[in-house]
């Protein structure tokens, strides 16, 4: 359960604050936007690494957000109850703020909590994510000060593609501030990600290719097998509402 100690994060395709798709009210304090999603996967796939032992996920959200900038949200996921200490879902919920400085450039600093019901002896992580958007490129830092901390750097660029489809490139590289493992004593690692997304009647589908440069002794002893930490190929369909 070491992983556990050195944050909890998704790599999904989750938006802590992209509320292109919802409804908006007028209220007496402002414009409120409300929105919603689903997504159905052949993996949950977090830095690399499989949450659900390579099975089906179900993941859903909603985001609440203030014309000044401000958002709440929540968001779940099935996880893999063996590697999570008998817990079978994992629940995100978060705030922050978001904006932007040009039309070009914007921003959103994040705190996020990551919980796992029922789960024996896995601690509720906590974390602080910054994030700078310049035209298709990102660029973030997730900060983890709970149950230990934790930093993880990551980029992420989209090109456009013919036929309206787009090609997503991720780098992240994590330092845990510990050793990784029992087998491998360095303190960090990476993962990476290569998407092809499309939209067809109304789906966002993606295909995703990814993995991490983590030995299989760390994953075993993180998991209790190393295949959660093999390359990935991973096929999703979502939608917003």
């Amino acid at each position: 359960m070491k992983k556990l100690t050195i944050c909890i994060a998704t790599i999904s395709t989750l938006g802590l604050s992209n509320l292109s798709h919802g409804e908006s009210f007028d209220t007496a304090v402002g414009q409120i936007d409300t929105s919603m999603n689903v997504m159905l996967a052949t993996d949950y796939i977090w830095r690399g690494q499989s949450q659900t032992a390579g099975k089906g996920a179900i993941q859903g959200g909603l985001d609440i957000s203030h014309e000044s900038g401000l958002f709440i949200g929540t968001w779940a996921s099935n996880v893999d109850d063996e590697a999570f200490g008998g817990a079978s879902v994992e629940w995100d919920y978060y705030a922050g703020f978001a904006g932007e400085l040009t039309e070009a450039l914007s921003y959103d600093l994040t705190w996020i909590a990551y919980e796992y019901p029922g789960g024996d002896d896995v601690d509720t992580s906590y974390e602080i994510i910054s994030t700078l958007g310049f035209h298709d490129l990102t660029l973030g830092a997730k900060y983890a000060y709970h149950p230990s901390s934790a930093i993880y750097g990551f980029v992420g660029y989209e090109f456009a593609l013919p036929w309206e489809t787009t090609l997503g490139l991720h780098y992240g590289y994590t330092d845990s501030k510990d050793s990784l493992s029992e087998v491998e004593s360095g303190e960090s690692y990476q993962d990476w990600a290569v998407s092809v997304g499309k939209t067809v009647i109304g789906l966002d589908l993606a295909l995703m290719y990814s993995d991490t440069s983590l030995k299989d002794g760390t994953c075993e002893e993180w998991y209790g097998k190393a295949t959660y930490c093999d390359a990935n190929v991973t096929f999703s369909a979502s939608r917003s509402f």
